[in-house]
């Protein structure tokens, strides 16, 4: 069985990462022949491209709306479909989704999947762009073999907007390498050289530093959390465009000493950062189901999440974390003091989360289930 996966581009991220997995994992298994396609990995967020990896590069194949490189991009994957004749193309993010399967479509490729590692529309953005995106994934729909949701919610909101059918959806959760982060440490060297005192409480994000991801309401709760509690410390894993502005911030606020970025983080050294955390706090507004909770459940630390999207699967209110309206920097404040005031109820969501994570989460079983859909559908 031959497969090609195309994806808008290998910078550090969930969606990447999620596909990378599903890639290495999938050339594992005897009698298939697996394909990535990707456009250029570039920006501040790091790359996850690989010689090793073997990725054919479509150069026009970029995030932005490019008219003229956009043609160009569906162009060339209908070419390579056509040469290269896969039975399945399976296709990730908004980009690559629509241009993809299009020319998947075109070149007579038997079977196209789509996943939907988070929304392409919503509140996120303004009217127009919600009308040209919806109209977009609705086209793409009518062509679409089977959709893969990382979270129930992708499914509801995409059936809500008239985008396929529900016996069209099936949800497996994105996996990823469970060892490392179960293992973590809270390593008093890293500690050491991240400036954090043995005493300190560490809340930390695994994020870009972009917008949509939530690091505003965080600055912005900040102050009264630190008079409440000096000793919590906020560890920013990640970088972005917006790094810049926010270490600005921090400085006007007179928070510097209390904001800790690391810059970029290799997705391999992830677990270490997250053993030194005490809690994860996400405040994204749009995600599939954001990989950082897993991630951090599985290290054994809390979350604090805004009840968006898939956030709900992972961060269990009151079992794994805690689910908080988003926006609302009150509820916010009194979560995290309260759980830096309280060390055993931290433990306790946490091996809560440790478990919900290993029964869901092994990057085995997401490659496996999405193996099984693939003899599902070629079988019909």
């Amino acid at each position: 069985m031959r497969i090609t996966h195309v994806i808008t581009r290998l910078i550090v991220g969930g969606a990447q990462e999620n596909t990378l997995a599903t890639v290495l994992g999938l050339r594992q298994i005897a009698g298939l022949d697996v394909r990535l396609v990707s456009g250029p990995a570039t920006g501040p967020e790091g790359s996850l491209a690989d010689p090793a990896l073997d990725v054919i590069t479509v150069p026009e194949l970029v995030r932005p709306v490019s008219p003229f490189k956009d043609l160009a991009a569906r162009r060339k994957l209908e070419k390579l479909f056509r040469n290269q004749k896969p039975d399945i193309v399976h296709t990730h993010s908004g980009k690559a989704g629509i241009l993809g399967r299009i020319a998947a479509r075109r070149a007579g490729v038997p079977i196209i999947i789509h996943t939907i590692h988070g929304p392409s529309f919503g509140k996120f953005q303004n009217a127009a762009a919600n009308f040209v995106f919806r109209s977009a994934e609705k086209y793409a729909a009518g062509f679409t073999t089977h959709f893969i949701v990382v979270a129930d919610a992708m499914k509801e909101q995409y059936l809500a907007a008239g985008i396929g059918r529900p016996e069209q959806y099936t949800k497996i959760f994105s996996g990823f390498a469970l060892e490392p982060f179960l293992a973590a440490k809270n390593d008093s060297a890293l500690r050491d050289r991240l400036g954090i005192a043995p005493d300190d409480f560490v809340a930390g994000t695994i994020a870009r530093l972009f917008k949509l991801k939530g690091h505003d309401d965080l600055f912005a709760a900040a102050p009264e959390i630190v008079r409440r509690n000096p000793k919590i410390k906020f560890l920013l894993v990640g970088d972005g465009p917006w790094r810049g502005r926010f270490e600005a911030e921090a400085r006007g606020r007179g928070l510097t000493k209390h904001f800790i970025f690391t810059g970029l983080v290799a997705p391999a050294e992830i677990p270490r950062y997250a053993g030194v955390m005490n809690a994860l706090v996400h405040l994204s507004q749009r995600e599939g189901l954001p990989r950082a909770v897993p991630q951090a459940l599985a290290a054994g630390k809390p979350a604090i999440a805004y009840d968006c999207d898939g956030a709900r699967e992972a961060c269990l209110d009151g079992r794994t974390g805690f689910l908080i309206p988003p926006g609302d920097l009150a509820a916010l404040q009194n979560r995290l003091v309260q759980l830096a005031a309280e060390p055993l109820l931290c433990v306790k969501l946490g091996e809560a989360g440790r478990e919900l994570v290993r029964d869901n989460f092994a990057a085995d079983k997401m490659v496996r289930d999405i193996y099984n859909l693939y003899l599902k559908l070629a079988a019909r």
